[in-house]
């Protein structure tokens, strides 16, 4: 059975490392917070630096939380790229560049590793249930060898194509989580304001063509004004930063994008950023109440 090294255990690696040790395979782990693998140091070997937990791995796998993290993670002087075995096949799973992709990419194969990008998408609940909607980009024949361990991490697993094109697909992704995410909280806003029951506004739409994983899921908690993180502010403003840096490149203009994340960034002024994507609520009734 191939050994695993996983490097990450925050709020979605936790889990998703939780299932391939499950499944039986010997997995070893590199977190920056020790404390965050404190539930897993049971069950395999958490280790101090990232050239010890994968010097004998078939497979590094990484779930970080900024682009420059991956890099670090990957090729930083004490990074997987030189203490890694010649051969192992290296999975970022990080939202992240799709041009730091395609580099690690190229730098993998000058140190005889190879390198998928394959961003994920679910958020808490989808790692938790291992229902994660994974986005692959890299060579064909290593997306199909990693398909042992991405069965048992998400229920639909695509492969996009040549590297970058993971990130690049999750960043299509983000601009649809963006959109929708904004809809249901301007509509429970509205739903409130308008004197009707925003629960009863909630069950009723979300059988019709409405209905999506943001109105299912998120919708309950703006009700209940549960702002717990499945996925933190701080980190979505980074991936739609990420998206418009990516337009940018191609000179096109993406105006859900654009005011979302104008939203978020006036909650992270707030300090909201800790808190989960549907606290946008709060600029919503903040905004509004200035205007009035």
């Amino acid at each position: 059975m191939k050994k695993i090294a996983w490097i990450g255990t925050g709020v979605m690696g936790n889990s998703m490392v939780s299932h391939l040790i499950d499944a039986g395979y010997p997995v070893s782990i590199y977190t920056r917070s020790k404390a965050k693998a404190e539930n897993l140091k049971e069950r395999a070997a958490v280790y101090d630096s990232i050239a010890e937990a994968v010097k004998d791995a078939d497979v590094v796998i990484s779930m970080v939380g900024y682009p420059k993290d991956v890099e670090s993670v990957y090729a930083g002087d004490q990074g997987v790229f030189k203490c890694a075995k010649k051969g192992a096949l290296c999975i970022d799973m990080t939202t992240s560049s799709p041009s730091l992709a395609q580099k690690l990419y190229v730098m993998a194969q000058s140190n005889s590793l190879r390198m998928l990008d394959a961003p994920v998408s679910g958020g808490d609940i989808g790692a938790k249930n291992a229902t994660l909607s994974i986005m692959v980009g890299g060579d064909h024949g290593d997306f199909e060898e990693a398909g042992e361990f991405f069965a048992l991490l998400g229920k639909t697993v695509t492969y996009i194509g040549k590297a970058g094109s993971g990130q690049h697909c999750k960043m299509a992704n983000q601009i649809v989580v963006a959109g929708n995410i904004a809809a249901i909280s301007e509509s429970m806003y509205y739903a409130k304001n308008a004197g009707v029951d925003p629960n009863i506004i909630l069950q009723a739409i979300s059988g019709g063509a409405a209905g999506s994983w943001q109105v299912n899921n998120n919708g309950p908690k703006i009700l209940k004004e549960n702002y717990d993180p499945g996925f933190y502010i701080h980190h979505f403003i980074k991936d739609l930063t990420l998206v418009e840096e990516e337009a940018g490149k191609v000179d096109i203009s993406l105006p859900v994008v654009h005011q979302v994340l104008a939203l978020y960034r006036q909650l992270m002024d707030e300090g909201y950023g800790q808190l989960g994507t549907q606290a946008l609520i709060k600029a919503y009734k903040k905004n509004n109440d200035s205007n009035n």
